[in-house]
């Protein structure tokens, strides 16, 4: 049991020992590994490419949500301004000014019924 444990504290310092030196380099550390490195770097590459087209499309979301309070704004400003010439008042200075022969009604508007 304690040779075994010596052995794992062994195997476990050199292997720690062949990667400061780089000796692992020279063995065929690549050759048994090589499938696991491809993975890692696919998976590398595969990260940065949805990292990239997150922040693209949260600069995106962004830009379309200040277009669509420009374009609320702007509405509102139509429709203040399409309230402001309806007003009867306005109506009516601009009848005058136009000077147009044309009267405010007295009497309110009344139905004809067909018989």
């Amino acid at each position: 049991m304690e040779q075994e444990e010596e052995n794992k504290k062994t195997t476990k310092r050199f292997i720690f020992g062949e990667f400061i030196d780089g000796s692992f380099l020279d063995k065929n550390f690549f050759r048994k590994h090589a499938k696991l490195i491809f993975l890692i770097v696919v998976l590398l590459f595969v990260y940065i490419g949805n990292h990239y087209s997150v922040i693209m499309k949260l600069a995106e979301i962004n830009r379309l949500q200040q277009e669509l309070n420009d374009v609320k704004y702007e509405a509102l400003m139509y429709t203040s301004e399409f309230m402001q010439e309806s007003r009867q008042s306005h109506i009516k200075s601009m009848v005058e000014e136009k000077g147009l022969e044309l009267k405010e009604l007295t009497e309110p508007p009344y139905t004809l019924k067909v018989k």
